[in-house]
């Protein structure tokens, strides 16, 4: 079962994708990351919407923010959106999603934040799977701990 989908909109958001595949690989959640861009595949997104079983979803875009959007208008599920710095330094695809319309909601991260997004889908996860937050727990630890030798 996969409980997170990373989606991404192309193949040049994978590294980004990666870095949140390592956040939930390293806390043992269950995932996959898949290609689909809200132009030029609708219809296979959607369809993928309707099929997975994941309980959050990562949209990894850059630009006009379509896919997070796309994904939002589709589920009721929590969809979390990492903007990328492709153009303006990403601001214009960060003020083009926390500008979703009431009823339709996104939660944005930090530019180009995936490790953030998947500590995020780490939380939502937590609050129904005890073992998800014990081990969130002990990595919030070792955060807390690396910070304070450096």
């Amino acid at each position: 079962m996969v409980q997170v989908s990373i989606v991404i909109g192309s193949e040049s958001d994978r590294e980004l994708a990666e870095k949140a595949s390592g956040i939930l690989r390293e806390l043992g959640i269950e995932h996959e990351v898949v290609v689909y861009s809200a132009h030029r595949d609708p219809e296979g997104l959607k369809q993928y919407l309707d099929e997975v079983d994941a309980e959050v979803f990562i949209a990894i875009a850059g630009l006009s923010a379509a896919l997070p959007g796309f994904i939002a208008a589709h589920t009721l599920k929590p969809v979390i959106w990492v903007p990328r710095a492709v153009r303006l330094l990403g601001l214009d695809a960060l003020l083009s999603m926390v500008q979703m319309p009431t009823g339709v909601p996104v939660a944005v991260v930090g530019i180009d934040s995936a490790k953030n997004a998947a500590l995020l889908a780490a939380e939502i996860m937590a609050l129904k799977d005890e073992g998800i937050r014990e081990r969130l727990k002990a990595y919030r630890e070792g955060v807390k701990t690396s910070s304070q030798r450096s």
